[in-house]
């Protein structure tokens, strides 16, 4: 039921891209903070980022170097070298390091939890396992090719050259370890920009929202005592999750942790805030995982420019839909062009979100904005395992 309206806002040509749009909600000032969506939308699954693919590019070029370096050792003259022959090297060494490089990506997680040097010792076998199948998968096809059978077929046939093919794999090693080591700074850079963001996200207590809480409290203790006590007790939950370790958390406490959100923004802002839920299947929510802090930025984007600069009501609608091991995050809200302001810092948290997003779930997880009819549409997507 939800598919068909998910499908309707994420084909709608009326809809316009946030991202493209300096005049729509949550557009970054800060160029420190600036963001791509060039990942989501490559499904490369070699690197994402420019400079990854430059350590891949250099490690090709040094192998071409090596194979033109071992074809003149073998040829031992330059009017000596043949081009057939390099070209083998060429193509040996290419090979190769492509289904090195392309394994190295495919066990990622596995590898991920190994220290550097467990990493170089796990690299350099399985790059001598794959020189050792090239080479007898390249000895059959060649016996084929020259007997149109597998008959008279021997080890010995199978597995010529493949000393000396080993030691060309400890010559492609060196290489392959220094594309290693850069991955793996690579790899500890972006965890400590995420990790800085993070941090920066979980001090910064928006100011706006606090006082205003403590406003409400303050003039509904002589009022309602029990809608305050409420309120205090849902103020101090949140809070408490702001302060901690951004992990991974079961969707149904995420959830229930906006509720207490919008059950605070609900007091404060009475019949002008109108928020429709809209979901399936909530014993699924219990098994599915999603990073802390996730829906409540959002819907807070989401009240800042859909409720608060209204006087009127103003209906905020969540969908959360699990469709074949992915979750669908939808979250609309009324806008009005002329009305929207950016508010410094708060897109750093929003920014925070799909980061961590892509951190945890790759190029499985989506972030889109769309823009229309004086609907704001949020669209969150990722698989989960």
């Amino acid at each position: 039921m939800w598919s068909y309206r998910l499908n309707k806002i994420k084909s709608s040509n009326l809809n316009k891209s946030i991202a493209n749009s300096e005049s729509l909600a949550e557009k970054q000032s800060d160029p420190a903070s600036t963001y791509t969506d060039d990942r989501k939308n490559n499904d490369a699954y070699f690197f994402t980022k420019i400079g990854h693919w430059q350590h891949l590019i250099e490690l090709f070029i040094a192998s071409n170097i090596l194979a033109v370096i071992l074809a003149l050792a073998e040829a031992q003259s330059w009017t000596a070298l043949s081009v057939g022959r390099l070209l083998q090297y060429i193509l040996f060494i290419d090979w190769v390091l492509l289904a090195f490089v392309a394994l190295i990506e495919r066990l990622q997680r596995k590898i991920q939890h190994f220290s550097f040097g467990q990493t170089l010792v796990a690299g350099f076998v399985l790059l001598q396992i794959i020189v050792l199948l090239t080479t007898v998968v390249l000895n059959g096809v060649i016996f084929f090719g020259q007997n149109f059978q597998f008959q008279h077929l021997t080890l010995q046939v199978l597995f010529d050259g493949a000393g000396l093919h080993l030691s060309y794999g400890v010559l492609i090693g060196s290489f392959c370890f220094r594309y290693l080591y850069m991955r793996e700074q690579w790899s500890r850079q972006q965890n400590s920009e995420l990790n800085a963001r993070i941090q920066a996200m979980q001090a910064r207590i928006h100011p706006h929202f606090l006082f205003n809480s403590l406003n409400t409290v303050i003039s509904l203790i002589t009022i309602d005592p029990d809608k305050a006590e409420q309120m205090l007790l849902n103020l101090s939950q949140l809070f408490r999750a702001s302060f901690k370790e951004l992990k991974l958390v079961r969707l149904k406490d995420e959830i229930e942790l906006c509720q207490r959100y919008l059950a605070i923004e609900q007091i404060r802002l009475g019949d002008r805030l109108q928020v429709e839920w809209k979901y399936d299947d909530e014993v699924l929510f219990s098994q599915i995982q999603i990073p802390l802090l996730t829906l409540q930025p959002l819907v807070e984007n989401s009240i800042f420019h859909g409720v608060e600069k209204f006087l009127t009501k103003s209906t905020i609608s969540i969908l959360i839909e699990i469709l074949q091991n992915q979750v669908n995050i939808v979250i609309t809200n009324p806008y009005a062009q002329d009305k929207i302001n950016l508010r410094q810092g708060h897109g750093i948290a929003v920014e925070n979100v799909k980061q961590r997003l892509e951190a945890y779930y790759g190029h499985s997880a989506t972030f889109q904005t769309y823009a229309g009819k004086g609907i704001f549409t949020t669209v969150v997507q990722y698989r989960y395992k």
